[in-house]
């Protein structure tokens, strides 16, 4: 709709977002009326129509088997158009149209905005099925009549007011017809059923709508005046009601074809079943949080214990390894504590690379500068955990091996995602500027612990590559190429 707007019109930015607004109200309209709907604005030189939006009802056949949005109709073929934009008024004279050997009752709704006519609404009702009107039925036709008298007044859609279609009930969720005063006129089976559900066990009809609603409510204090204002009708507001362990979601529409208010539509939706999953969805994921912080305690107290131990230990090379397992642990124990912070099996990676670079720099025996560049993105934690492990065995070996102590001298790790068909494949470039590699030195072949994890977890369990070779210059660089699945 922006694009034809702004193509084919002289519309501002402040008009084309009015229409918004309506097309975001106007599935309403469509279901009520049991019609389709075309938004069709003049264009920029006034000698045609075109039109920016369509919408087809829930209720009822449609009018329209093919997609009108971007037709072009001049001036003068559709006289119903002309008076309804000439004369800001709705215009229902004439006789059906014949689409296809179905007739077709076509009528026309000026869209009026601050005074002026932006646009006509052709509403098209399919006449194949039209039998005698039900109770149902009428109160749709007389509220949709209602809704048409107000688009064309620019008294709705209601400023401010932008409602998500797909989150909002609907007509046929549920439908309450109210005088002035909130008192119901109708309501629909569906209603009535929501209404049941709440602990209602009488008929709605002749029952002012805001005092029940409150009653059904259950509160502590006073009755809940807001409540009792938004279930009459006074201004146009959405609440949910809570009551007898169903939950209903309520949404107000003042009706005010000729000005002043002479009654209400209430649209509402039993939402108990929906509010009950998502409870239990939230429980689920603060269990799941739960565990991740548990299990990142339980990693902490035996890091705590093995260096507890390595202290305790003559051996050099046994506190050496006791201290090895502690970061080990530690690299997992990162892990855990992100996840126990998110809402999902995802983590953002680049937090977790900088703290274990910081972690694995404690134990630098000269003055290393460790520092990092690139955004690794989010990972999920089966990648995320065993990746933290790599990393920390990369740089540990980097640290220990590449400087002298006392030596000055820089490790960076650089990422890089991408790949053939987008953000696929986590590139991570682990580069320092010490000593280099020992002459007919195979990381393939390296019976080093801390080479068989890195080649074990990437290889065998990250489906990646790896490879360590020296630098451009001085020092080496190691190369890791993992698959990642893309997060857009």
């Amino acid at each position: 709709m922006n694009d034809l707007v702004r193509q084919h019109t002289a519309l501002s930015e402040s008009d084309l977002e009015w229409l918004h607004l309506l097309v975001s109200e106007w599935q309403l309209l469509s279901d009520l009326s049991f019609a389709d709907l075309v938004l069709w604005v003049p264009t920029l030189d006034g000698t045609r129509y075109v039109s920016v939006a369509q919408m087809r009802p829930n209720t009822g056949p449609t009018s329209y088997q093919d997609d009108m949005v971007g037709h072009l109709v001049p001036r003068g073929r559709r006289p119903l158009l002309d008076a309804a934009l000439d004369e800001g008024r709705i215009v229902r004279e004439g006789d059906p149209e014949w689409r296809e050997e179905v007739p077709v009752r076509v009528e026309s709704i000026p869209v009026r905005r601050e005074g002026r006519v932006l646009g006509v609404i052709a509403r098209n009702t399919n006449l194949l099925t039209v039998r005698t009107p039900s109770r149902l039925e009428l109160t749709y036709l007389q509220s949709a009549s209602d809704l048409a008298q107000m688009i064309a007044a620019g008294a709705f859609p209601f400023p401010g007011q932008q409602v998500d279609m797909d989150a909002s009930p609907r007509a046929g969720d549920g439908l309450i017809r109210l005088d002035a005063d909130g008192v119901v006129q109708y309501a629909s089976p569906n209603a009535l059923s929501a209404y049941h559900r709440l602990g209602l066990a009488a008929d709605l009809v002749g029952q002012h709508l805001g005092q029940i609603t409150a009653e059904l409510a259950p509160s502590r204090g006073p009755v809940d005046e807001a409540l009792v204002k938004l279930a009459s009708g006074y201004a146009p507001r959405e609440a949910e009601v809570e009551g007898n362990g169903g939950v209903i979601q309520l949404r107000a529409i003042p009706l005010k074809p000729k000005g002043p208010r002479i009654g209400s539509l209430i649209l509402l939706r039993d939402v108990t079943e929906l509010r009950r999953r998502e409870r239990e969805l939230i429980t689920k994921d603060a269990t799941i949080r739960e565990i991740h912080h548990r299990v990142k305690n339980n990693l902490q107290t035996v890091a705590a214990l093995l260096r507890l131990q390595a202290r305790r230990m003559d051996s050099v090379r046994g506190r050496e390894a006791l201290n090895e397992a502690v970061r080990r642990v530690g690299s997992i124990a990162i892990v855990h504590e992100t996840l126990s912070q998110n809402l999902d099996e995802r983590v953002e990676f680049d937090e977790i690379a900088d703290r274990v670079l910081a972690m694995v720099a404690e134990i630098s025996p000269g003055k290393v500068e460790c520092r990092r560049t690139g955004r690794c993105g989010i990972l999920d934690a089966e990648v995320a955990t065993p990746l933290s492990m790599v990393l920390t065995e990369v740089l540990q070996n980097a640290l220990e091996h590449a400087f002298a102590p006392g030596e000055h001298g820089t490790v960076e790790v650089t990422a890089m995602r991408g790949g053939p068909r987008g953000d696929e494949r986590l590139l991570l470039t682990v580069q320092d500027d010490g000593h280099g590699l020992p002459e007919g030195f195979d990381p393939q072949q390296a019976g080093n612990l801390g080479l068989q994890i890195v080649r074990t977890l990437v290889v065998g369990e990250l489906s990646g590559t790896f490879d360590m070779k020296p630098a451009p210059g001085r020092g080496t660089r190691v190369v890791l190429d993992i698959p990642v699945r893309s997060q857009k």
